[in-house]
């Protein structure tokens, strides 16, 4: 097309020609003719341009014209305001599901604490004890069992008077069980596989080989008081009648100090002075020092132990009338002066806020668990929790399922269950233990025939469980002669001897059970029943109780209404515990029946409505009777029997129930989008 001498657009030639003819008269008639530096006709006067539609390449005068008509202006305001609308939209939106999206949980939550007793887990040296590198070798074990978290008994510097509990240098390994070098790889390696590793932290004594105790005996200015000292003589009677955990006097005679102190464990293991602050600044570069190298969390060793009364009073005795010097026994005694004393919270509120310092890195939270045998007293357990406004530790160890093996029956049971939910503060997350280091195996106190349910129990009640290295595969106590007994506490009294639930771990039916592979040498005998009970035989067999804990342990991780979802008592008679694990919003819930009892027991649930009549069920402690379908009021149960019982409803049974159940944070499901939000 001919362009003349303006550029013309040329899917319009007629209003090109027509534009033409105007341009003829205006320049005969009118003012000249003018271009601006695109070549655009325009007269003097700016005359309108007369185009009909914009076109491609237009320039910018002409662009110019186009835009302020409504056709283009309207249009372009509606997406301009819509984006604006849309985009605050979704800030609000994401604004209101973080607002109301309950706290995720955290690592030591979603999975059992695996209790490792260092000595005995693995040896990777020959020498009969177990060590760092025999756990590295094992951390497979963990993967398999999708545990999370993984607590290893101490293994600091230490004579080994009480196997590593008496600490003679807190910044350094004993040799026994490696290098800082192995101990620095065998943490980086976990956290590769996405392990969390919990040390064991023993503020309340040392070694009496310890620097700091060799240097306060001989009245050193700044160590002087590190230690609680009295004055006595190798003769006279002691300071007052305060007896040691391990028997007799708490007070032994220092002959290069001229005094006595005070030692609530063995004589080899004096009491720090927390009353010091330099011995408070001590034990909190202790803690740094292993944050620092990326420790995951601490469980907190005998914390009621840490302070004791200053005016050094005799404590009242249990039986007033028993004679003075027959009192040798913790028990003989009521400990008022000697444990839980003013100002023992606010030492572990200090430590916990040091560790979250180090908790402010994203996914990095540091874990604190405290131990205290508290008995009856379960007011001062619950303490340990801290306050709605100050934390202290995350949970403490909830011993009262140790209690289980006196009366296994369902009403015994929900009564310990009960015990510690109803007093267990609001809000807060709780925890199970059944066995460790100081008490008997489970499977031995409790009975084999009882392992499996109980299992079932830890790993299906609401809060973290903790699972004493070999408790998955049913190891039970060992016999240890008079002269095999290595622990001090079995030296002073043979029935009081922890050796028996510290044997090797049983890995394999090979020599020492796979413990040592390299020697014949056990720090203590292996258990004969080796050659049956082990991991490498369970895996192998599918209804075994590894198996069973490994599935029980994988279903907690993947369902809601059991990893935080509410608990809810339905049923306990002289045989049967049942209870409920359900989530508001979410279409299905879980049922667990669990027969302690010493026979076979009929449950009848009818009158619970919540649930469906036909019932089916998920697993069965007894691989036969898994898939079967139930009838709500004829569920039949063996003597150590557990079932998982999944059904679907969208009728909850906690708000008609509230005095029955218990959740720590109430959330609810919402499946049109698939979240989980405050409720």
């Amino acid at each position: 097309m001919e362009l003349g001498e303006c550029t013309r657009n040329p899917g319009y030639q007629e209003a090109d020609r027509e534009a033409d003819r105007a341009a003829d008269i205006t320049t005969t008639n009118g003012p000249e003719e003018s271009r601006d530096s695109t070549g655009v006709c325009l007269d003097s006067d700016a005359v309108e341009y007369t185009q009909i539609k914009p076109f491609a390449g237009m320039p910018k005068e002409v662009l110019l014209l186009y835009s302020s008509q409504a056709r283009y202006r309207v249009p372009r305001e509606i997406l301009f305001w819509l984006t604006v609308a849309c985009t605050l939209a979704l800030v609000a939106l994401s604004i209101t599901v973080i607002a109301l999206s309950p706290r995720c949980l955290s690592w030591w939550q979603v999975s059992p604490v695996y209790q490792v007793y260092l000595r005995s887990f693995k040896d990777s040296d020959g020498d009969g004890v177990g060590d760092l590198q025999g756990l590295q070798e094992q951390l497979h074990h963990f993967q398999y069992l999708n545990i999370k978290s993984v607590w290893i008994t101490p293994f600091y510097r230490s004579p080994m008077r009480d196997f590593g509990y008496d600490v003679e240098d807190f910044k350094a390994i004993d040799p026994l069980f490696g290098t800082m070098h192995n101990f620095e790889e065998l943490l980086a390696e976990m956290h590769s596989k996405g392990l969390k590793l919990i040390m064991d932290f023993i503020p309340n004594h040392t070694s009496d080989k310890h620097r700091w105790f060799n240097l306060s005996r001989t009245r050193d200015e700044h160590y002087k008081d590190y230690y609680v000292w009295a004055d006595c003589n190798a003769t006279a009677p002691k300071p007052n009648n305060w007896v040691s955990v391990f028997g007799n006097s708490s007070w032994t005679y220092d002959e290069v100090r001229g005094q006595c102190y005070l030692h609530q464990f063995l004589k080899e293991q004096p009491d720090l002075n927390f009353r010091n602050p330099h011995v408070r600044k001590e034990m909190i570069d202790i803690l740094h020092f292993w944050l620092g190298k990326g420790v995951d969390g601490f469980r907190m060793d005998a914390v009621k132990h840490l302070l004791e009364a200053t005016h050094l009073r005799d404590e009242p005795q249990v039986d007033p009338n028993k004679p003075p010097d027959s009192v040798t026994s913790e028990w003989d005694l009521h400990h008022d002066y000697t444990t839980s004393q003013l100002g023992l919270h606010d030492l572990l509120r200090e430590w916990r806020a040091e560790m979250d310092k180090f908790s402010r890195e994203p996914g990095r939270y540091r874990f604190m668990v405290t131990e205290s045998y508290d008995y009856h007293e379960v007011d001062k357990t619950m303490m340990y929790y801290g306050t709605t406004l100050v934390k202290e530790s995350d949970f403490p160890f909830n011993f009262y399922l140790l209690d289980l093996p006196q009366n296994t029956s369902g009403l015994w049971v929900q009564h310990l269950v009960h015990l510690w939910m109803s007093n267990m503060p609001r809000g807060q997350w709780p925890n199970w233990v059944v066995g460790n280091h100081d008490k008997p195996r489970i499977t031995s106190s409790a009975g084999r025939r009882y392992i499996h349910v109980i299992n079932m129990l830890l790993l299906t009640l609401q809060g973290t469980a903790t699972t004493y290295y070999g408790e998955e595969i049913g190891m039970e106590n060992i016999n240890v002669t008079q002269s095999q007994i290595q622990d001090p506490a079995g030296k002073y009294n043979a029935s009081a001897s922890r050796d028996p639930q510290r044997s090797p771990m049983q890995w394999s039916g090979d020599m020492n059970a796979g413990f040592n592979n390299k020697t014949n040498i056990t720090w203590l005998p292996v258990h004969p029943d080796y050659s049956r009970v082990n991991v490498e035989a369970q895996k192998k067999e599918e209804g075994s109780l590894l198996a069973q804990y490994r599935f029980l342990n994988t279903l907690r991780q993947s369902e809601l209404p059991l990893q935080r979802g509410w608990f809810c008592f339905v049923h306990a008679d002289i045989n049967v515990f049942s209870y409920l694990r359900e989530l508001d919003g979410l279409d299905r819930a879980f049922l667990i029946v669990l027969n302690f009892g010493k026979e076979s027991a009929v449950t009848d649930l009818s009158t619970v409505s919540e649930l469906p009549d036909q019932l089916m069920v998920l697993m069965s402690t007894d691989r036969e009777n898994d898939g079967k379908v139930l009838h709500k009021s004829r569920i039949l149960t063996a003597a150590g029997e557990g079932l998982v019982i999944q059904y679907s409803t969208y009728t909850r049974f906690n708000p008609s129930h509230p005095m029955q159940c218990y959740v720590s944070e109430k959330a609810c499901y919402l499946a049109a989008i698939d979240i989980l939000y405050k409720c």
